[in-house]
């Protein structure tokens, strides 16, 4: 992925829901099929407002043990709807849109390609470098056939031009969370 270190919602679900910390149901709905949409400026800009209020969330719970029964769900909640959104599901599904878009733009160019284009692109370059060493050669043969099977292709393709658009903002907003590509 181009854009590995990404705080936004989504990936604090997942973070969240591995601490203990948040219901199964929210869980599974992080870690299972992303309801793709067409995304509105709104929708965005709600999201990268509402970096900081869950970068805090984030925060306050470093070093929770997993033990912990802490419920974050009526926070986080609140927090979305804060934001312009009816609840944190419809956060976290408009940030899984936005981070499938972040996933196929090239950060210095700014050229799209879908990140199921771009495995299969990287997959056949290594299927046919001779000069790699077997082992290694086999593992990340494994690795990015993973990868396929894991990210779906982009069906809302209006969303790349709001994305990008949005891009620096979006940004910002992961580096005031304390996160850096």
């Amino acid at each position: 992925m181009r854009h590995g270190n990404w705080i936004f919602a989504a990936a604090m679900v997942c973070l969240l829901a591995g601490a203990g910390l948040v219901s199964n149901a929210m869980a599974q709905d992080a870690g299972g099929d992303i309801k793709q949409m067409v995304l509105s400026e709104a929708q965005v800009k709600g999201l990268i407002s509402a970096q900081p209020d869950l970068a805090a969330v984030a925060k306050k719970l470093e070093g929770v043990p997993e033990s912990s029964e802490v419920s974050v769900e009526k926070e986080l909640d609140e927090i979305a709807v804060k934001h312009g959104f009816k609840n944190f599901a419809e956060l976290d599904d408009v940030s899984a849109n936005v981070q499938l878009v972040l996933d196929g733009l090239d950060p210095e160019s700014g050229e799209y390609t879908d990140p199921v284009v771009g495995l299969q692109e990287e997959l056949a370059e290594v299927k046919a470098d001779a000069t790699m060493a077997a082992d290694e050669k086999n593992a990340l043969i494994a690795e990015l056939e993973e990868a396929l099977t894991a990210i779906p292709p982009l069906k809302h393709k209006e969303n790349i031009e709001l994305v990008k658009a949005h891009q620096k903002a979006i940004q910002d907003a992961l580096d005031a969370g304390g996160t850096s590509n």
